[in-house]
């Protein structure tokens, strides 16, 4: 869609370069839990899609002024946006604080503040481009036709002349940002929910696990995948952190071991079963009891 709401014609090898990377995109979204693991398989599928779209246009020659602008104003963003958008939170996740619930949300209050800035200092330009306008395209959008007078982002200066016009990294960033705060909204929020989860219990964890963290991590998504924390909409992150907090446990990369138990030779679920196991006999052995 553009600016106004209006479908993108792209020629019919990048409509397909695009569905391409979004299914690939789509895939990495339902497949993986970890934000940190989602941005970067995401990152290389977004890089792959942008090299082949330079290629593309380094053998193009655009038939008209009209039909250059249009790349660089509305199809380019849409592939830079997602790189831009995954490189960013690639960033976040890497620098989030671990642990400290308090900490965490000062962090990504801290980041959104930086989204806000972001936006207020280019109000000018969003409002442009929001608003469908076209008078400065010539200036914006058109190879080797910058205007020292207009605002420049320094990021240009350092692009491929070729591939790039004075503005299309903005609006690519002005997408990304917007999809940005959607995400960071969404992590504030759960991270809010969270601490006020927490401080309904202050007392200090009375219970440390002691048996193995494969086990639990088996436990946590047997739980997670039934739904029964906050009617079903807990995600893994949420209750694994609750459980090291809880059992006095540090879980490590718990996304990992899921896959290990995943490929597992034989049962997938020993641990389950062994639950299972043990209290069918606790319970037969309270029957003989009785008896």
């Amino acid at each position: 869609m553009t600016a106004t709401g209006k479908k993108i014609n792209m020629p019919p090898f990048l409509s397909k370069l695009h569905d391409a990377m979004s299914a690939q995109l789509e895939q990495i979204e339902q497949e993986e839990e970890s934000m940190l693991f989602k941005a970067e398989k995401s990152i290389h599928i977004t890089k792959a899609a942008m090299e082949k779209l330079r290629e593309h246009i380094s053998r193009f020659k655009f038939e008209s002024a009209t039909e250059e602008i249009h790349f660089f104003k509305e199809i380019k963003p849409r592939f830079y946006s997602k790189l831009i958008y995954h490189l960013k939170v690639f960033n976040i996740e890497t620098r989030r604080p671990n642990g400290e619930q308090k900490a965490e949300e000062k962090f990504l209050r801290k980041e959104m503040q930086k989204l806000t800035h972001f936006f207020d200092n280019n109000l000018e330009f969003y409002q442009y481009y929001r608003t469908g306008a076209n008078y400065l395209d010539e200036k914006y959008f058109l190879r080797g036709s910058q205007d020292l007078y207009l605002t420049l982002d320094p990021h240009y200066f350092n692009t491929d002349p070729s591939f790039s016009t004075s503005h299309d990294f903005k609006v690519a960033k002005l997408i990304a940002n917007e999809l940005l705060r959607i995400y960071l909204n969404k992590a504030i929020e759960q991270s809010h929910q969270h601490i006020q989860s927490t401080n309904r219990f202050s007392a200090k964890p009375v219970l440390t696990w002691t048996g193995s963290k494969t086990s639990l991590i088996e436990l946590l998504y047997a739980l997670q995948s039934t739904g029964v924390f906050n009617n079903g909409s807990a995600d893994v992150k949420q209750i694994a952190t609750y459980f090291q907090e809880t059992f006095n446990v540090e879980l490590g990369n718990y996304y990992r071991t899921f896959q290990e138990i995943r490929i597992r030779k034989g049962s997938r679920t020993q641990f389950l079963e062994q639950l299972t196991n043990q209290i069918i006999k606790r319970m037969d052995e309270t029957d003989e009891l009785i008896r």
